[in-house]
């Protein structure tokens, strides 16, 4: 039976250990095949969304070891039906969004019954709304909210994470300055990263105070007047590679989804009570060669997300309609296949030293990839407990899953390393 007791959370009191919530959409359909492959045989998983039907008829496309896995009918808009789900499980998955439109009660749900929660959102002010509502409840209870589990913002976290366990274990001080450079990247953005960049927009055009907040550095921290003044820590810049450390060459160009993951791997900082280093200031850079001709082609796609941005705040609605990806659609299977990502982070220490950390896979970044991060950040929090942090709140992927997190990923096929340079 399911336990009523909103604290209670043990294995033998939940009816499950997963729920999939949003199993009928592309990445949620994804991640159920993702764990009915790869989930411990003893793993109980449960799909959910609106329809039974069409929850039966994508539990029918799944692997063979889905077959059986129980169907939840709930909806965003019917708070008791979310509740009921929370109370049912240890974890909750969530691909459902845009999650400013649809994610907060869950969360709040999963807050108060002490049930633990990822998702795979990219947005600032929806992760503000979380903290602000879910951090203190979901510290009394005991629940673990990992928003951002998936490209958005594990490589980013994770790999700050690991470049600060090896500076730790080294004793070579803190991190200073801290650039992460996507070295290569193959793969689409989805449908739903599409329409919830263009809800964000649509909420900083009609109030200035969100746009205001979208901006901030620290917009995600947890007292931003405990941070460090560290001036201006643009997300745009260009950067030349010999100023990020030795030996990186040629131009780098803006990262189009650094606006929000420096905002994790800060309040990740400030999570630890600041255990990067009060000098911390991270950034994040794509690199588009060493070519003569880098500053050039940095500077065009530069310009080209200036573009995108002014276009979706401008254009109506029907033109986007028609030319970006709908929430729901995604590459074929051989597409996802042939994608990848590579991030390099590096940093210079207090002692002078000089890290690198990596974070590579194979497939695309936004659905194959994202799906195995979101998957094994699950099964982490069901299977590898004595292993978590020591933490409970609204958290990110390194302060609420941690090592746990990145022995799993690399088991998965994940390369994920540290050293000194």
């Amino acid at each position: 039976m399911t336990s009523t007791d909103p604290t209670d959370s043990t294995p033998t009191q939940r009816d499950y250990d997963i729920v999939v919530y949003g199993a009928t959409g592309f990445v949620g359909r994804l991640t159920a095949a993702y764990l009915a492959e790869h989930a411990p045989a003893n793993t109980k998983v449960a799909l959910a969304g609106r329809s039974l039907t069409r929850l039966e008829a994508a539990r029918k496309a799944l692997p063979a070891g889905a077959a059986q896995w129980p169907l939840v009918e709930a909806d965003a808009s019917d708070i008791d039906s979310l509740r009921a789900l929370a109370v049912s499980t240890r974890v909750v998955i969530t691909t459902v969004g845009p999650y400013a439109k649809y994610g907060l009660p869950l969360t709040t749900v999963c807050a108060e019954s002490g049930t633990d929660y990822v998702d795979l959102t990219g947005e600032v002010l929806f992760a503000r709304k979380s903290i602000d509502a879910n951090h203190e409840i979901a510290r009394s209870t005991g629940a673990r909210i990992v928003h951002s589990c998936g490209f958005d913002s594990i490589p980013s976290d994770i790999g700050v994470h690991v470049l600060y366990s090896a500076v730790t274990d080294d004793g070579a001080g803190e991190l200073t300055d801290t650039t992460l450079v996507v070295s290569a990247m193959r793969g689409g953005v989805s449908g739903g990263t599409i329409d919830s960049l263009r809800t964000q927009i649509d909420e900083v055009k009609k109030d200035g105070k969100l746009r205001r907040l979208a901006a901030r550095p620290y917009s995600l921290s947890p007292d931003r007047s405990l941070e460090p003044d560290l001036g201006r820590q643009s997300d745009v810049a260009l950067v030349n590679g010999k100023d990020i450390a030795p030996g990186v060459r040629g131009w780098k160009a803006p990262f189009v989804m650094a606006s929000y993951n420096t905002r994790v791997v800060r309040r990740s900082n400030a999570l630890r009570e600041w255990a990067y280093g009060k000098e911390f200031r991270y950034r994040e850079v794509m690199s588009v060669g060493s070519s003569i001709a880098s500053p050039v082609i940095a500077g065009a796609v530069s310009a080209g997300l200036g573009a995108v941005v002014v276009g979706m705040t401008v254009l109506p609605k029907k033109i986007l309609d028609r030319v970006l990806p709908k929430p729901g659609e995604g590459p074929s299977p051989k597409a996802q296949d042939s994608g990848h990502f590579t991030m390099d982070l590096y940093t210079t220490t207090t002692s002078g030293a000089h890290y690198r950390s990596r974070v590579k896979a194979t497939g695309d970044p936004g659905y194959k990839a994202t799906s195995v991060m979101l998957g094994e950040s699950a099964l982490a929090l069901v299977h590898n407990r004595s292993e978590l942090p020591d933490a409970a709140g609204v958290l990110t992927p390194a302060t609420g899953i941690g090592d746990a997190l990145v022995t799993r990923l690399r088991a998965a096929g994940f390369e994920i390393w540290a050293k000194k340079v």
